[in-house]
């Protein structure tokens, strides 16, 4: 007899929130930085960290809104807010 586990929600809107940011990985790599999830809220609140040279860039905001958020909201609409706690102002 063989068991299979069902995925909760929350691992499945997991799943789909890095399957986006892997889209966008190879860019931020190249250029020695990286994304990292910390959290995702049960009110779909997406915590995020920039890593590496993303992490104090002062083009960490463009990368945001051009690269990061733009993939996951393509990807996952039921993120309700996307937060990077380390992001750098213009």
């Amino acid at each position: 007899m063989t068991s299979v586990l069902k995925k909760s929600k929350h691992e499945e809107l997991s799943e789909r929130v890095e399957a986006s940011l892997d889209s966008i990985r190879p860019y931020l790599l190249a250029d020695g930085g990286n994304v990292k999830v910390l959290d995702i809220s049960h009110d779909h609140v997406l915590k995020l960290e920039f890593t590496g040279n993303c992490g104090s860039c002062k083009m960490s905001t463009m990368t945001f809104k051009a690269g990061v958020e733009e993939a996951v909201r393509k990807s996952v609409p039921e993120i309700r807010l996307i937060e990077v706690v380390n992001l750098i102002p213009l």
